[in-house]
């Protein structure tokens, strides 16, 4: 086994080091030739002995034939032996050590390349085994996971009063930003609110209700001849509003007792002179926004359920539904069909009608702006002139020309000579010009608007049109304008209208990682940075991010120092840098992803070819697929590692639906999703319904939520 490596593959390690000290060195039996896949025994409900048993036959011995030789017979490599566990609640108990093994060998990052590798058979035997008898995961009842209650966020927050009272309320303006988990602004856990948020919550409520938008709703709601009629018609009229207005802002029909609440409210407060029928209604409608039960999702299940993870209501899957694909409350239509519990057997009509509607670009700009960290190019800073000049060729002349400035500029104006003042104001001139020459590239408002409709447009157009999902990767289309045409160096293109465009066959463009918000985004301020864009790729398409760097880091400019006297490349600083102990185990993930788009400056612009700099684009994966180039690289990802980009974006959606991060028991719900979608050779709709359908999208856990009378 290669040594350097051997830090990569702690995590197999760990696994076969919670074996029984008394271990044989010699293999058990072999399962039965009728049983070739050795799981027949292994099923839900097997108690801890049984479980550690099975292992004992059946994984112990793939584990000692692949990772011994670093793991055991008294190796210890990353200080990880296999007899360092003894007992069988350690072995099957160690739920995170397994979860974390199961990724990396699925990643194929273990064993290490150029050792043995089980085959697949083996490796469904041992994910079998993690997922059955470690994460206890029964296909017939899997477990739908936790639910934290969740608050509207920011964007929710702003859509849902749009619907609900036809204001634009400025949450951004307003409310303090809203804090992300596991790459999400929609995420229960982070989702807290505190004292401040919570006056500003009522400050917000009593600012809508005096917009004109309010007074609309309620004048086309109750005719103003109501304020003088008696009190008992006034009070039926609020009544009725009320309740309305109630039902859609608490997302399910409202219980009576509250409705006389707010209609108690809508007739009291004040001397009978300060009164008025409108005025009342706004201070009951005030109440209603600064509620929990409007701020908060409340979920409730089916009273006939089943009591093991019973389905959500009809009301409360509405919910889920259109926050989910529209940021915002549900609609009339999903309302009217929960109310007759009609909405589950509509359901793929209702997905469909909700894709095709314009609020659907909600989901595209939220979830695309954080998974790819689209919206970040609205504010990315880069330098265009830095970027271009490190971009050309060195200039001697040039280079006296800066050094004479400096040194004129360094003496008293008035101690240089006629000839010398016309030399600072020719040097200031040629630096103007070179500032003039290199604007035409910056990223102002209107590229990084084009960039970032790009990498929408993409992922609606494939969407909507229900392509591949792994032409997100690699396709030989892309949308530009003028301007992003330009930009790229693509004729042909003219007008401010993005539009899809066909790509020249020899095009490196097509698919996100050679969009500009991408190159953009993972680029430092002056330069690329192979390290974020490689770290870019593995977190948001392989789903293999590496661990956070250790404290006390050099940085990757302390490596230039040790080639004095040139001006290395930045895979020769990566390599200097990658050969330290604390950086190795890392780099050799993220460099050879990165070094492959330095053909692509941070203008997201492809590189000219130069004499003096070679750029070596070449690498290889830690799963050993070796590339040229990022065509090359594409090609792979979509081919031989679409699974891995299948699992990865299965997760991040999932994530993104359910508002809270996966466990170990959501493997269930992840594989059944690539399964499908490998079986449908990746086709959006797949996922898109798959998670609408699958148990933690629909189910609760029974012990986690009230049942509606």
């Amino acid at each position: 086994m290669h040594r350097p490596i051997a830090a990569s593959i702690v995590s197999i390690g760990l696994l076969t080091a919670m074996l029984p000290a008394a271990w044989p060195a010699e293999q058990p039996e072999q399962p039965e030739e009728s049983d070739p896949s050795g799981n027949v025994e292994l099923r839900p409900g097997l108690g801890i002995a049984e479980r550690a048993d099975v292992f004992r036959r059946q994984v112990a011995p793939l584990l000692a034939q692949y990772c011994f030789d670093c793991h055991g017979d008294g190796a210890a490599t990353a200080q990880v032996a296999f007899d360092q566990f003894a007992s069988d609640d350690q072995l099957v108990a160690s739920r995170d050590l397994w979860w974390k093994a199961l990724k990396q060998l699925r990643a194929g990052f273990m064993p290490p390349q150029g050792e043995p590798h089980p085959s697949g058979d083996e490796l469904q035997r041992i994910e079998q085994w993690i997922k059955t008898a470690v994460f206890e995961i029964d296909p017939q009842n899997p477990d739908p996971g936790r639910v934290t209650l969740r608050r509207l966020n920011r964007v929710e927050y702003r859509n849902t009063i749009r619907d609900l009272v036809g204001v634009d309320y400025n949450t951004s303006g307003e409310f303090p930003a809203d804090d992300t988990g596991y790459g999400f602004d929609n995420i229960g856990d982070v989702l807290t609110i505190s004292p401040l948020l919570l006056e500003k919550y009522f400050d917000a409520a009593k600012t809508i209700v005096q917009q004109p938008g309010f007074e609309r709703l309620v004048s086309e709601s109750i005719p103003e001849s109501i304020a003088a009629e008696d009190d008992v018609q006034r009070r039926q009229a609020a009544r009725e509003f009320l309740r309305r207005f109630a039902d859609r802002a608490f997302r399910r029909p409202t219980d009576s007792e509250t409705i006389e609440r707010l209609v108690d409210l809508a007739e009291g407060g004040g001397p009978q002179a300060e009164r008025s029928f409108q005025s009342g209604i706004a201070r009951a409608a005030t109440a209603v926004l600064a509620s929990p039960r409007f701020l908060f999702r409340e979920d409730t299940t089916e009273p006939a359920s089943p009591p093991t993870h019973p389905l959500v209501d009809e009301y409360t899957l509405a919910a889920r539904l259109s926050y989910f694909v529209w940021s915002t409350m549900p609609d009339e239509e999903l309302f009217r069909l929960a109310g007759e519990h009609k909405l589950r057997e509509n359901l793929p009509a209702q997905v469909r009608r909700m894709l095709a509607d314009p609020r659907f670009q909600q989901f595209i700009r939220n979830f695309t702006g954080q998974w790819l960290q689209a919206r970040d190019i609205d504010s990315v800073p880069i330098n265009a002139f830095a970027v271009m000049t490190g971009d050309q060729l060195p200039d001697a002349e040039a280079l006296q020309r800066r050094a004479r400035f400096r040194e004129l500029r360094s003496r008293p104006f008035e101690s240089l000579t006629d000839e010398e003042k016309a030399e600072v104001d020719a040097a200031r001139e040629a630096f103007r010009a070179g500032f003039r020459r290199f604007r035409q590239f910056e990223l102002n408002g209107e590229l990084r608007r084009a960039m970032r409709d790009e990498t929408e447009m993409l992922f609606a157009h494939i969407l909507k049109e229900d392509r591949s999902l792994l032409e997100l990767i690699d396709c030989n289309y892309t949308f530009l304008n003028e301007r992003l045409a330009r930009q790229y160096g693509i004729e042909g293109v003219e007008g401010s209208e993005m539009r899809l465009v066909q790509l020249p066959p020899d095009s490196p463009r097509g698919g996100l990682l050679t969009q500009g918000t991408v190159l953009a985004v993972t680029s430092n301020p002056d330069r690329t940075s192979p390290v974020k864009r490689g770290l870019f790729i593995l977190d948001n398409l392989l789903g293999t991010p590496p661990p956070p760097p250790p404290a006390n880091l050099p940085p990757l400019e302390d490596a230039a120092k040790q080639l004095a006297g040139s001006s290395p490349t930045l895979r020769q600083q990566l390599q200097l840098h990658q050969s330290q102990p604390l950086c190795h185990s890392c780099h050799n993930r993220l460099d050879p992803l990165g070094l492959v788009l330095e053909d692509f400056n941070a203008l997201g612009m492809v590189r000219e070819k130069r004499p003096d700099r070679e750029i070596d684009t070449s690498g290889t994966l830690l799963s050993g697929e070796s590339f040229a180039n990022v065509r090359e690289l594409k090609h792979i990802l979509a081919t031989d590692r679409r699974r891995d980009f299948y699992r990865c974006l299965a997760g991040k959606l999932l994530t993104y639906a359910l508002g809270r991060g996966l466990d170990d028991y959501d493997v269930y719900t992840v594989d059944d999703l690539v399964e499908r979608l490998d079986r449908e050779n990746g086709r959006a709709s797949v996922l898109i319904s798959g998670i609408i359908e699958s148990v933690p999208f629909q189910r609760r856990r029974a012990d986690l939520v009230r049942s509606e009378p």
